[in-house]
């Protein structure tokens, strides 16, 4: 068994009894400095192990070939309609999606961009439309024309006016001219306007009657509006319910249309419409017209992660466009790439990386409106340049996956229809944000070398002071003991008394001091130097001064005694 003696002797820490130590006032203030220094350091080493640090790199996108890429809008255009707004998507492999409809929606708007009333389900016409073989001759003329000045009368005047707004220059338009007019004849014969008054087919020129056509939101030719007599009231503007025909074209499909929407109309009452349901195949070629001339479109796409081109614009298959009338105007409410972010999850990422998500939606809140200042034809186009961001925790789980882009936009004139076009191109790196783990054993050593590193310190410190405070009292008091020694009144034989000071020689009755052996001298006993004075008087005398002196000394050419310890001087004849 270990004797208590033998465990005594391992005693790293051995004690040192209180009566032999001694306290100061300097070691005082320095345990209360070196206290301090270890509880601000100790809060310092405590505030960094608590806060979080992420490490940066950039690597090779890791999605895999089939992932797709989702693309989040919602853009309002105030000239578009939305009766013929299309989204289309392109990209490098050959991928071609036109008038994307079943994650898209689109909305009338007002010129303040607010929803004039519920989603517009109908899109763009893109199937083909029946159109007639007459050639017809151009002297008939079946359709009344109308201006601007008289179409409201004749709106109020009849509860069925059907209106060809056309433009002579459009293909579409001098396709169907035959088959109106044919049409509009058949129409005229069966239900003559005067002695049945239930239906009245006219047409108005978009060329001349520009501020008719834009009132009415029309921006494709031709245009077919079904106008019903709604109230004739002032104070109600006269408002009259219509809707756009977007059904066959030739002239029996015309003819039957007609038929179809004066059918429920007895001949008798001109002032209200009884509430009777028409032919299923003339109302399934039917749609409200746009009441406003601005769309919002918001939905979202899927994309492959490569270049291409989110694509807004005009689109029919069947109607022309004045290029020089369109305005792609937009306001971005909202565009990102990748799944939508809740708010509370973007927060909590933030608190790693106080950067991420600033590009994540960069276009939002963005106008980008042409006032016709740099002429027609004006396509806004956009570059987008994609990003992929991950931040991964310190167990390694993915916490986010966002994507962030830089967006370049300008304004060019085309010779093709005005669009809005948004070109984007996929990043084959990827940045990677993760945090550092921190361990807990390396918070304690760096505490421990704290509080060992400042008390080893303090202590370095505490005892040079102490030393260098000691030696001071020591040498003062040497110093006072010269002088106590080598001062008072000196024998008849004149002679002269001598003061003696830290590093220099000061002779009270000299003015100069010289040493005969100049040079390093060493008394280890009793050395005795011959010191010349120059009196006042000029007059010279030797005087004899013993040196006691453990240490080296040297004279200076000036005088001046530099010491390497204290010198005690005794004075004699």
């Amino acid at each position: 068994m270990i004797s208590s003696n033998k465990l005594k002797s391992m005693d790293f820490y051995r004690k040192i009894p209180r009566d032999l130590t001694e306290a100061s006032i300097s070691g005082a203030g320095l345990s209360i400095i070196a206290s301090l220094s270890m509880i601000f350091l100790f809060g310092m080493e405590l505030n960094n192990y608590l806060a979080v640090s992420t490490s940066t790199s950039v690597i090779v996108d890791k999605s895999s070939d089939g992932d797709f890429l989702r693309i989040d809008f919602n853009m309002s255009f105030p000239a578009l309609s939305c009766e013929f707004a299309s989204v289309d998507v392109s990209d490098v492999l050959g991928t071609n999606r036109v008038n994307i409809t079943k994650t898209v929606r689109r909305f009338s708007i007002d010129r303040d961009l607010k929803p004039t009333g519920s989603e517009v389900h109908e899109g763009p016409v893109t199937q083909a439309i029946k159109h007639g073989d007459d050639t017809g001759d151009d002297s008939v003329e079946g359709s009344l024309m109308l201006k601007e000045n008289s179409f409201d009368s004749f709106a109020r005047q009849y509860p069925i006016l059907v209106v060809n707004f056309y433009a002579p220059w459009c293909y579409w338009s001098n396709r169907l001219k035959p088959s109106w007019e044919k049409a509009a004849t058949i129409v005229r014969e069966r239900y003559d306007p005067e002695l049945d008054g239930r239906i009245l087919l006219g047409k108005v020129d978009c060329t001349e009657e520009t501020d008719l056509c834009r009132r009415h939101h029309v921006q494709g030719y031709p245009s077919i509006r079904i106008f019903r007599k709604g109230s004739d009231l002032k104070d109600d503007h006269g408002h009259h319910d219509h809707e756009s025909y977007y059904g066959d074209r030739d002239t029996d499909s015309l003819v039957k249309t007609m038929e179809n929407l004066i059918a429920p109309i007895p001949v008798e009452s001109q002032k209200r419409p009884l509430e009777i349901k028409a032919d299923n195949s003339t109302e399934e070629h039917k749609r409200p017209a746009p009441r406003t001339a601005g769309c919002r479109i918001e939905g979202y796409v899927r994309v492959k992660k490569v270049p291409g081109s989110l694509v807004i614009s005009a689109r029919s298959g069947a109607h022309s466009f004045d290029t020089s009338q369109m305005n792609m105007s937009h306001i971005i409410s909202h565009l990102s790439f990748g799944m939508k972010i809740a708010t509370k999850v973007m927060n909590d990422v933030k608190r790693l990386a106080p950067h991420v998500g600033s590009s994540h939606d960069r276009l939002n809140g963005e106008k980008f409106i042409n006032h016709h200042d740099i002429g027609a034809n004006v396509t806004i186009e956009h570059y987008l340049q994609v990003v992929k961001t991950e931040v991964m925790s310190s167990q390694n789980h993915k916490i986010l996956e966002e994507y962030e882009y830089t967006a370049h936009s300008s304004l060019v004139q085309s010779v093709y229809i005005p669009v809005a076009k948004f070109h984007f191109e996929y990043s084959p790196m990827q940045v990677l944000i993760a945090e550092n783990p921190k361990s807990f054993s390396h918070f304690l050593t760096n505490i421990c070398a704290i509080i060992g590193g400042v008390f080893t310190v303090a202590g370095i410190l505490d005892s040079i002071l102490y030393h260098t405070v000691k030696l001071m009292k020591k040498f003062f008091e040497m110093c006072d003991e010269v002088r106590r020694h080598c001062t008072g009144p000196f024998p008849a034989e004149k002679k002269k008394r001598k003061i003696f000071t830290l590093g220099i020689l000061e002779v009270h009755s000299c003015k100069y001091i010289d040493l005969n052996a100049t040079g390093l001298m060493e008394s280890n006993s009793m050395v005795e130097s011959i010191v010349t004075c120059i009196t006042r008087d000029i007059s010279q005398s030797r005087k004899k001064i013993r040196l006691l002196n453990r240490n080296f000394f040297r004279i200076s050419s000036a005088g001046a005694l530099l010491l390497g310890s204290p010198v005690m001087f005794t004075c004699s004849s």
